[in-house]
């Protein structure tokens, strides 16, 4: 009698704790849990902020509960770390807001972040860069331009080249973590469903 009370309050509380950990999860301020509803009507913006909101979800579930073997993980000597890849995923979603804001992509000398910090001022980076895309005038694409600034020259690449390049180039990488953390023995929450935008209960 005494085994079966001590397996139910077991249980009682690790459901208790999970129920915890599901409240924090989605009392997060962090952007990109779930997907929100889908602009009502089809604009190139509306099509573009859709398309960096995707790239914001996958971020958000590939980078979710990653340990530091996790982030220490490559597959070989020459790869980049998991950590190392999201640091470049990190850069790319700057330019995609800098292409959103129309600004130069300039050297940063911006402190070396955490992980935790990392993690979130990239979806809060990409948050920005589609309410900016979804209040935009489709005229003013543009004017979104990818701008690069070394010394005195100055490169300029249209909004085209934002969609193959960095949107793009982010996705590919966001696979690549989600590649690892299975290798490194952690995988992808198996509840998330990247065709709804949603996390099945």
């Amino acid at each position: 009698m005494k085994a079966i009370l001590i397996l139910l309050l077991t249980c009682l509380c690790q459901a208790s704790l999970a129920q915890t950990e599901e409240s924090m999860e989605q009392d997060s301020p962090l952007p990109y849990r779930q997907l929100t509803e889908c602009p009502e009507t089809f604009t190139a913006t509306t099509v573009a902020a859709r398309m960096v909101d995707g790239l914001g979800f996958r971020y958000y579930w590939a980078t979710e509960g990653l340990r530091e073997e996790d982030l220490n993980y490559k597959p070989n000597e020459t790869a980049r770390t998991s950590m190392e890849t999201i640091e470049h995923i990190y850069g790319l979603s700057n330019m995609i807001l800098n292409a959103a804001k129309n600004v130069t992509n300039g050297s940063s000398s911006e402190k070396k972040l955490s992980f935790d910090e990392m993690r979130s001022k990239t979806l809060l980076i990409l948050k920005e860069a589609s309410d900016l895309l979804k209040k935009a005038d489709p005229k003013e694409m543009e004017n979104m331009n990818i701008i690069f600034q070394r010394g005195d020259s100055k490169t300029e690449f249209p909004f085209w080249n934002l969609i193959n390049g960095p949107i793009e180039d982010a996705v590919w990488h966001v696979g690549q973590v989600v590649s690892f953390r299975r290798s490194s023995g952690n995988p992808f929450n198996g509840k998330v469903s990247v065709l709804t935008g949603k996390v099945r209960e």
